[in-house]
C-alpha cells in the first residue's frame, strides 16, 4: 500500500498537490485530521478493499489536531505501512502575494499581518519540513510544473532504483539562489555565450550554444571533476537514507551556461542508473519579460545578459 502525507505552508500548493495525486488514481482526502490516518490505513487494509494508494493533506488548519501527526505517522508503521511525507514552502514574499490575489486570510494571523502567520506556521513546521522525504520550493513554479516535479519523484514506479531522485536544477543568480538545493555549483567562471552575437540570442538547449559552452577546455576540466564528486557524493547520500537530492547550477541569468551544463550533468547521472529530472527555472525569465522564443529555432527576442 502506498501511503503519502501532503503537508507545508499555507499557500504554498498543496491543493495543487493533491489534485495530480488525484489524477494519478490516490484516493485523496484534503485537511484530514492526523487521528485519523490510522483509520483510513485500517479500511484500506480490509479484505476486499481495493484501495491501494491514499493521499492525505494534513497542515495547521487542523489546529490542535496537527500536533499529534508524529504519533499516528508511527501508528502507521506498526500497521506495516510504510509512507512519505511531501513539504511544499515558498518564500514569504511569493506566500504573501497569493493570499492577496485569492483574498484569503492565513489561517495563524486571524487578527494580525499575513507575514506574522507565515512566521509562526514556520516556525510549527520546522520539525515536520526535517522529517519530509521531499521538500518542494513553489515560489517561482507553475502549477503544472509542481505537477511535473510530485509525478517524477513521488509516482514514478521505478524511484528506487538507485534509492534517490536527483534533480539537476539549472537558474540565475540575477534571480535568487534556489532555497531547496543541496549541492550549488557556480559556473560564471565559463566564457558567456551572451557576448557572442551568434549564440546570445539562443538558450542553452541550443546545439551550437552547448558546442560553445561544453567544448572548451576549462568546461572538460571542470565537468570531468564535478562528475568525479557527484560519483563519490551521492552513493554516500544514499547509504544515509536521504530519497531526493537537488543539485543547483547557476550563472548569470540561467539561461546560457547553467543550462548546458545542467543537461550534461543530468545525461551523465542517467548513465549511472541514477533516476534524474533536469528542471531548468529561470530559462524562460528572458523571453517572459524581453521578448518571445521562436517554438521552430528556439531563438528568443530580445535576450537579456545571461
Amino acid at each position: 500500500m502506498e501511503f503519502a502525507v501532503i503537508t507545508g505552508l499555507s499557500g504554498a500548493g498543496k491543493s495543487e498537490a493533491i489534485k495530480c495525486f488525484e489524477d494519478m488514481g490516490f484516493f485523496c482526502i484534503d485537511n484530514l485530521p492526523p487521528s485519523l490516518i490510522p483509520k483510513m490505513a485500517e479500511l484500506c487494509t480490509l479484505p476486499g478493499s481495493k484501495v491501494r494508494q491514499v493521499a492525505v493533506v494534513c497542515d495547521v488548519r487542523g489546529r490542535e489536531f496537527f500536533d499529534t501527526l508524529f504519533e499516528e505517522l508511527q501508528k502507521l508503521k506498526l500497521l506495516g505501512i510504510k509512507y512519505q511525507i511531501l513539504y511544499l514552502e515558498a518564500s514569504d514574499e511569493a506566500l504573501v502575494k497569493r493570499f492577496k490575489e485569492t483574498r484569503r486570510r492565513h489561517p495563524l494571523s486571524e487578527e494580525g499581518a499575513i507575514t506574522d502567520g507565515i512566521q509562526q506556521e514556520r516556525h510549527i513546521m520546522e520539525q515536520l519540513r526535517g522529517e519530509a522525504d521531499l521538500v518542494i520550493d513553489t515560489s517561482n513554479l507553475a502549477p503544472f510544473e509542481l505537477k511535473d516535479q510530485i509525478r517524477t519523484a513521488i509516482l514514478q514506479k521505478d524511484k528506487q532504483k538507485k534509492g534517490i531522485m536527483i534533480t539537476v536544477m539549472s537558474f540565475g543568480y540575477k534571480y535568487g539562489m534556489p532555497l531547496d538545493a543541496d549541492l550549488v555549483m557556480d559556473v560564471r567562471f565559463l566564457p558567456n555565450p551572451h557576448y557572442i552575437e551568434s549564440l546570445k540570442h539562443f538558450d542553452g538547449t541550443n546545439e551550437n550554444v552547448c558546442e560553445f559552452v561544453l567544448n572548451r577546455s576549462e568546461s572538460k576540466t571542470f565537468l570531468r571533476k564535478f562528475k568525479g564528486l557527484l560519483a563519490f557524493l551521492l552513493p554516500r547520500y544514499v547509504s544515509e537514507g536521504k530519497t531526493h537530492f537537488t543539485v543547483a547550477i547557476g550563472c548569470t541569468g540561467g539561461t546560457h551556461r547553467s543550462v548546458a551544463i545542467a543537461n550534461e550533468t543530468a545525461g551523465f547521472l542517467q548513465e549511472k542508473g541514477y533516476n534524474v529530472v533536469a528542471r531548468h527555472r529561470d530559462m524562460g525569465r528572458i523571453w517572459e519579460t524581453k521578448g518571445n522564443k521562436d517554438s521552430k529555432t528556439g531563438k528568443i527576442g530580445k535576450a537579456g545578459k545571461d
